[in-house]
Parts: structure tokens; C-alpha cells; sequence
């Protein structure tokens, strides 16, 4: 943790940022496409990002305020394994994981709802003769 800093919770805050404001390009773009069932798939999906964003940003707050406030008690064990309690290591490392998995699924259904919508009429099984 040592090692990262600031930069673990500096990150997942811009993440956090950026949702808000892909998530309002796409809702441009969706305003200005034809609507159809993908499209409104792929939006709703994009809203649902924003609490995955979130809790990303909370545990990495959360893991390194809880690392510098260990670090603070015991100076003499700066960059110690055991100057944060095992339990909550653990317990920090599986929320973490969670989050973290939970997150990239959600950000994968965006990304593949959004490749269908936009390829849907536009993609062929077979090769068009004239673009050999």
C-alpha cells in the first residue's frame, strides 16, 4: 500500500467522474439515433454503472485511510503487513475483489449491448463481394 499512495484512491475517483460523464454523452447520443430495443438496453445498462463506480471509489478511500491511520499509530512498522489487523485485510481484499469484478462484468454488458446496438443492420455473415 505503501507503494500506491494517493494514487489508489486519486484513480478509482476518476473513474467515478468519467461515469457521469460518458453516461451523459451517451444519453446525447441516444437522443440523437433511431430508438430501438438495443439501444434503450445499452443505456439503461450505462445507468447502472454509477453504484459500481462508487463503491470502487469508497473501498479504495476506505483501504487507504485505514493504512495511513495504522501507519500513524504504529511509526516504528511503516510498511508492515502486520500494522493493519489480518481480519480486516482480508475482509478490505474480498470487498475489494468484489467490487472489482462486479464492475468490469458491468462494464463488459455496456460495452457488448453497445457493440450490438451499433452493428445490428450493419454486420453480415458472409463477406460483401465488392470489398474483397
Amino acid at each position: 500500500m505503501r507503494r500506491f499512495g494517493l494514487a489508489l484512491p486519486a484513480l478509482a475517483l476518476v473513474s467515478l467522474i468519467s461515469v457521469p460523464l460518458t453516461t451523459n454523452a451517451g444519453e446525447w447520443l441516444e437522443r440523437h439515433v433511431d430508438s430501438n430495443a438495443l439501444v434503450r438496453e445499452h443505456a439503461e445498462l450505462g445507468d447502472e454503472l454509477l453504484p459500481w463506480a462508487l463503491a470502487l471509489f469508497l473501498m479504495a478511500a476506505a483501504v487507504w485511510w485505514s493504512y495511513r491511520r495504522a501507519v500513524r499509530r504504529t511509526p516504528g512498522t511503516v510498511g508492515s503487513t502486520s500494522a493493519v489487523a489480518i481480519p480486516l485485510r482480508i475482509t478490505a481484499a474480498v470487498l475489494s475483489l468484489v467490487i472489482g469484478v462486479g464492475a468490469g462484468v458491468q462494464v463488459y454488458r455496456i460495452g457488448d449491448s453497445g457493440a450490438k446496438a451499433a452493428w445490428h443492420d450493419g454486420y453480415s455473415a458472409t463477406a460483401h463481394p465488392d470489398r474483397d
